[in-house]
């Protein structure tokens, strides 16, 4: 398996998108190159990784720039329970929030927030997959991999661009 890998920016901040011939495998935020490297060789050991750009990551770059909404390809691997989590996930429309136990329900039963929550937690492509629109039950921003702050910074982005695109003001 060959995957190549770049960095850029985006409104949140510096990220790592690598990507193999059928589509985006990992996207992390990470402001060290060399940890963001050494994360993605353990992520997928067995394959050959050198820092190239494609067309894959071109898109994801085009998507932080609001500058296309077209579709993004995904080359992910996860258990059947993750891969589930994950699709529901995408089903969260953009400026909406759902909680842990409205994901379980979804893909299971509401008792497995926390099996949820841990599949939550290892989506591999951040922001793409919107594991930032989950948050707990109570309505607290809950845990976030690449830091709170960020997720409160994306919910509210979605937000007030949903907002804007309905004409209402701020």
């Amino acid at each position: 398996l060959k995957i190549g890998y770049s960095f850029n920016e985006s409104l949140f901040g510096k990220y790592l998108v690598a990507s193999t011939e059928k589509g985006i495998c990992n996207l992390f935020f990470e402001e060290d190159k060399s940890t963001a490297i050494e994360e993605l060789k353990i992520k997928w050991h067995k394959a050959e990784i050198s820092e190239t750009s494609d067309s894959n990551q071109l898109k994801v770059k085009k998507f932080f720039e609001r500058k296309s909404s077209g579709k993004i390809d995904l080359h992910i691997r996860g258990t059947e329970f993750q891969l589930k989590v994950w699709e529901a996930l995408l089903q969260i429309p953009e400026s909406r929030l759902n909680s842990y136990s409205d994901i379980a329900s979804k893909v299971c039963t509401s008792r497995a927030s926390r099996a949820v929550g841990s599949a939550i937690g290892s989506n591999p492509v951040a922001f793409i997959i919107p594991c930032h629109r989950v948050i707990k039950k109570t309505g607290g921003i809950g845990e976030y991999k690449w830091g709170q702050t960020r997720k409160t910074a994306m919910i509210f982005y979605e937000s007030n661009k949903h907002l804007n695109q309905t004409g209402n003001q701020n």
